[in-house]
């Protein structure tokens, strides 16, 4: 695209049938983020056509202004999460190290509390499977596996050991739906779930992320096959909605998160990356009829006919833009 402000105008009076030089005229641009490069064709209207009368609006453009800083930001909450005490550190003194070394006696500190709290017999099992955390959600498939736990390992014996990190706000878990209908809660099967740490910062510090994947591109969005991606977004969405997830039976589709909207059931995909394929969320669309459906990615905002794209810093949002979840 060019910049020639006289081509630019001959083209808006072509399809409006206004000629949008006379006097008084305002140019009006809705959605200004779909064009390519409209926002920076703004400048050169200042430049090379300052008698012109321009305002432009556009969903989150607010927000898309800022996006490498946005971006930057995010990369950081990755690292550092949002203990209270990582946090404080990383904003007084900006040590990434220090930081770490909070992280990993909280971590320590948990440990410690298993064979202080538990009863004995429970303790060894709280300790394996919280320690399996990692290697549960660095798989392509983030279905909890008990036998990743320890080899062997049955759901009988593990049960007590979940069910006391649940209660301890230590883990958060996310059961699968049979069926995408209404209400979910009544086709959840309680055998297939997924877990995931309470803070992004204190599992990046179960997996020694080094400090150096934040500056090497998009690195700490796809580390460990984008699990620290999908543990973000849990955390911008649990508490105020209930998540629930499909996998649909002798397939690869699956859908990372669904939630319930009045009568409607919302899919959501999380992408670790610049990715605008959504083939599991495609075909889902399409066999439930959503009238909703949201991707997370490195993407800017985009709206399309059957799918809105935010980007991953803005995830909070989906409770809030065009979509009544509320």
């Amino acid at each position: 695209m060019d910049y020639d402000i006289d081509r630019i105008t001959a083209a808006i009076s072509a399809a409006t049938h206004v000629n949008c030089t006379d006097e008084g005229v305002l140019i009006f641009l809705d959605e200004i983020q779909e064009a390519k490069n409209g926002i920076t064709s703004l400048k050169y209207f200042q430049e090379n056509a300052p008698h012109l009368h321009v305002i432009v609006a556009g969903s989150l453009l607010g927000i898309q202004l800022f996006a490498p800083k946005l971006q930057e930001l995010l990369k950081y909450y990755y690292y550092v999460g949002g203990m209270p005490e990582a946090v404080q550190s990383f904003c007084q003194y900006r040590d990434w190290q220090e930081v770490r070394a909070i992280q990993k006696e909280i971590l320590r500190s948990y440990e410690r509390d298993f064979s202080k709290h538990a009863p004995g017999e429970i303790a060894p099992r709280i300790h394996d499977l919280w320690l399996s955390l990692p290697s549960q959600l660095s798989k392509e498939n983030r279905k909890f596996i008990y036998g990743l736990v320890k080899q062997g390992a049955r759901a009988r014996e593990y049960e007590i050991a979940l069910q006391w990190l649940l209660d301890g706000g230590l883990i958060h878990r996310v059961n699968s739906i049979k069926a995408a209908r209404l209400p979910l809660r009544s086709y959840e099967d309680r055998s297939a779930f997924k877990i995931y740490c309470v803070d992004i910062g204190l599992l990046g510090a179960m997996c020694s992320l080094d400090s150096a994947a934040l500056i090497e591109g998009s690195r700490v969005f796809t580390e460990f096959k984008g699990a620290l991606t999908e543990q973000y977004v849990l955390q911008q969405l649990v508490g105020d909605v209930e998540l629930f997830y499909y996998a649909k039976p002798n397939s690869k589709q699956e859908v990372d998160f669904l939630i319930q909207s009045g009568m409607d059931v919302i899919p959501i995909e999380v992408k670790a990356e610049v990715n605008i394929k959504a083939k599991s969320l495609k075909q889902f669309v399409t066999e439930n009829a959503s009238r909703h459906a949201y991707r997370l990615s490195m993407n800017d905002f985009r709206q399309e006919s059957w799918l809105t794209n935010l980007p991953l810093y803005a995830a909070e949002r989906i409770l809030s833009i065009d979509c009544p979840v509320h």
